[in-house]
């Protein structure tokens, strides 16, 4: 059996700590180790403890989540939580695993626990299954929508927010460019931006400086131009 993933909730506010204890407890795979009202708790608690996920408050006194999140050990995954939407960017800055605005509801964590890369995450990341899936599912207008890779044309970001492009429709998800990247087939898509992704068979045509899709030049950005050019060469 494999062993849960280890949690602590930082959180000034005892509502929002005892919402995150309920949810922590209904999901099998998590463990909740400490609840602490602010940073100072949380830092004695990992003097002692590996902690595989820290659930943060951002907006606390002394010492606020996103200070908190540049302390803890790199190795663990963190979930920002927030009643503020103008600190997503900052955020998403210090690469956390997910950004949860309150009020929080219960899909919408599973959604964001789910993105856990760690060994004891409960999502099955064997190569057998990375071969034959080839959807997913996104939160879009209150439902989750599922999206056929086939269908993708390119992917874009704003801000906290991912527009996807497909075939015949375009959907709004809350989510980052970077967590799609993740999901993706390697050797389905590619990112060639900070802002965007793109899948290689829906490519019309491209130079160094971008690539066309459906009338669509999407600038290649100077970081990923080697790598990107390289790529494209092998298609």
């Amino acid at each position: 059996m494999a062993k849960k993933i280890t949690c602590v909730i930082v959180d000034d506010e005892p509502i929002a700590r005892e919402i995150l204890e309920s949810f922590i407890k209904k999901t099998p795979n998590l463990e909740l180790i400490a609840s602490c009202k602010n940073a100072v708790e949380a830092l004695q608690v990992t003097q002692t403890d590996a902690i595989d996920l820290f659930f943060l408050d951002i907006n606390m006194p002394e010492i606020n989540g996103l200070s908190l999140a540049k302390i803890i050990n790199k190795k663990s995954n963190i979930i920002f939580t927030t009643a503020y939407r103008d600190y997503a960017v900052d955020g998403f800055d210090l690469q956390v695993t997910d950004y949860l605005l309150k009020p929080i509801a219960f899909d919408r964590f599973l959604q964001a626990v789910q993105k856990i890369s760690t060994p004891n995450s409960f999502i099955n990341t064997s190569k057998e299954n990375e071969t034959f899936k080839d959807f997913m599912f996104v939160r879009a207008d209150r439902k989750m929508v599922k999206i056929n890779f086939c269908d993708i044309l390119y992917i874009e970001s704003l801000g906290d927010y991912v527009k996807v492009f497909t075939n015949d429709s375009t959907i709004i998800t809350r989510e980052t460019i970077s967590s799609f990247d993740e999901k993706l087939p390697k050797e389905q898509f590619l990112r060639v931006h900070r802002s965007f992704i793109i899948a290689l068979n829906k490519i019309d045509s491209y130079t160094n400086e971008y690539i066309e899709i459906q009338k669509k030049a999407i600038s290649i950005s100077r970081s990923y131009k080697d790598t990107v050019l390289q790529k494209l060469a092998q298609v």
